[in-house]
């Protein structure tokens, strides 16, 4: 296409934050002679929810390492870092500005992981009368007609009909037409808790040390970001695709074959055990899902990993990750208002903190703080559950989650916190909300042992109150899950307590949510 009169650049083509991919679409067709790349840092996507240190910190230096990479490349890349005295502060205020000065025929980029910021830079590009062309992202393996199509006519969009569907399109642990092993997941050989004498050595992911860049960002992070929760002491988080590559071989060969039996469990003090911490790179895609997938599948083959391991680490990428950005992209931007459950209260300030006399909550938080990371059955059967029994908004759930964790995109977050954690969606995602008292993080973990509250017990000052919020939780939704598959068995359990129990049941409950709804973070 020829260049219209007086235009300095033909592209201009936008790299947002979790798009750092050398062989993205974005890239297609790119002529480093009349094509360039913006970059940019703003304050909006920095402060709109409160934000971990380290989450800024990885954002921001992947960022600045792969504008290296795409300068190595010999790309033009301009880039607007965060202090830059003439930066705007938005999305839409900095397109505006490298428009005016390049002048170009059009922008282009790749399906941004917000719809918030895809609506923005829709709306910016339509001020300025300047064609915007959005190309698919073809990171993920579902391209989104493919999931609508998949959708389309279904009374439920089920994650394992879907994980079935992805399998046989890409023939991925397939023996034929069948499943390898014989079975579509190996739920029940994953759930095994380490017992009392704990896991033992287990050892960490590989560790990253700052170099020069992102040293420079952590200072600017510490000095301009003061007051956002969480510590950038332990920051060692892969940064650059070398890193992101060396980590996922770390994963294969350290704690792979040992993944998928305690991928449940739980341990004070250790947050990784046998998880990949691949999250990050694979939301920024420094990491593709397909090279995850295989090199677990080579493993297998090789016999270096069982196959409950590898089918459930497959599962999580191939199945879960995929099906979420389906359900985000189907229903959005509506999707982020429902509260099937009508849940109201503010997140208490010590999710932001630790500081709470609940073991689990304390250790659980208390690693986000120190790593900006917890494990899925952390993130699901502690604090999300956590959540939703004290009744949080979801959309504020999500808010928080998006603040804690390092690897929190909106389209990943949002379906997962506010569909499957919160149960929000009304069973979109999940089929039933996800609750249980104390007697289940007694059995995955070690916390109830360094906790004074019993999770035995439902009332009275040691009662824990994930066991109190639990009852309490079934009692006041019982007319919107009495009809939902598998949670008869739980309120059958409700119904054999007596008025005098459930009464003082509710009156603990209700000084809970009274009491931890005013220590709300501000």
């Amino acid at each position: 296409m020829a260049q219209a009169a007086g235009s300095e650049t033909r592209h201009l083509v936008l790299v947002l934050g979790d798009q750092l991919d050398a062989c993205s679409a974005v890239f297609d067709g790119f002529d480093p002679q009349t094509d360039v790349v913006l970059m940019m840092e703003v304050a909006e996507e920095a402060t709109y929810i409160p934000q971990h240190k380290i989450r800024l910190a990885l954002f921001f230096s992947a960022m600045r390492h792969f504008r290296r990479a795409l300068e190595e490349r010999g790309f033009t890349v301009h880039y607007a870092t965060l202090e830059d005295a003439d930066n705007r502060g938005t999305f839409a205020a900095e397109i505006e500005r490298w428009v005016l000065k390049k002048r170009p025929d059009r922008l282009v980029m790749v399906q941004p992981g917000d719809c918030r910021v895809e609506q923005a830079i829709r709306q910016a590009a339509k001020a300025l009368n300047v064609p915007l062309e959005i190309r698919a992202d073809r990171h993920f393996l579902c391209d989104l007609d493919t999931f609508r199509n998949h959708a389309e006519g279904r009374r439920s969009l089920r994650l394992e009909t879907f994980y079935r569907d992805m399998r046989r399109r890409h023939g991925v642990l397939m023996a034929g037409d069948d499943p390898e092993g014989g079975q579509w997941n190996f739920d029940k050989d994953n759930r095994e808790s380490f017992g009392a004498g704990g896991p033992g050595p287990i050892r960490s992911p590989q560790s990253f040390q700052p170099d020069t860049i992102t040293r420079d960002v952590i200072a600017m992070v510490e000095r301009r970001f003061a007051a956002s929760p969480g510590t950038l002491a332990h920051f060692d988080y892969p940064v650059t695709r070398d890193d992101a590559l060396a980590a996922l071989r770390d994963f294969i060969e350290h704690r792979l074959p040992n993944f998928g039996r305690y991928q449940d469990a739980m341990v004070s003090g250790q947050p990784y055990l046998y998880h990949a911490r691949l999250s990050c790179v694979l939301n920024l895609h420094l990491l593709n899902p397909r090279e995850a997938i295989e090199a677990a599948i080579d493993a297998y083959r090789a016999g270096h990993a069982p196959l409950n391991s590898v089918e459930g680490f497959v599962r999580q990428i191939l199945g879960w990750r995929e099906y979420v950005r389906g359900i985000y992209w189907l229903k959005m931007p509506s999707y982020a208002d429902l509260n099937a459950l009508d849940a109201t209260l503010p997140m208490p300030a010590f999710m932001w903190t630790g500081e709470t006399e609940m073991n689990c909550l304390r250790q659980a938080v208390g690693q986000l703080v120190d790593h900006a990371y917890a494990h899925h059955i952390q993130r699901l059967m502690v604090l999300g559950l956590f959540a939703m029994l004290l009744g949080v908004h979801p959309y504020e759930v999500h808010r928080w989650h998006m603040s804690m964790y390092a690897d929190a995109i909106d389209w990943v977050s949002l379906p997962n916190v506010l569909g499957m954690s919160q149960y929000g969606d009304g069973g979109i995602v999940g089929s039933k909300p996800y609750a249980a008292s104390g007697n289940y993080i007694n059995k995955m973990s070690d916390y109830c042992a360094g906790c004074r509250f019993d999770p035995k017990k439902a009332t009275g000052d040691d009662a824990c109150p994930f066991t109190t919020l639990y009852w309490d939780f079934l009692a006041r939704n019982r007319q919107r899950i009495a009809g939902l598959r598998h949670m008869g068995y739980q309120l059958r359990n409700l119904d054999r307590k007596d008025d005098a129990e459930r009464r003082k049941i509710r009156q603990r409950a209700d000084g809970l949510k009274s009491d931890l709804a005013s220590d709300a973070y501000l």
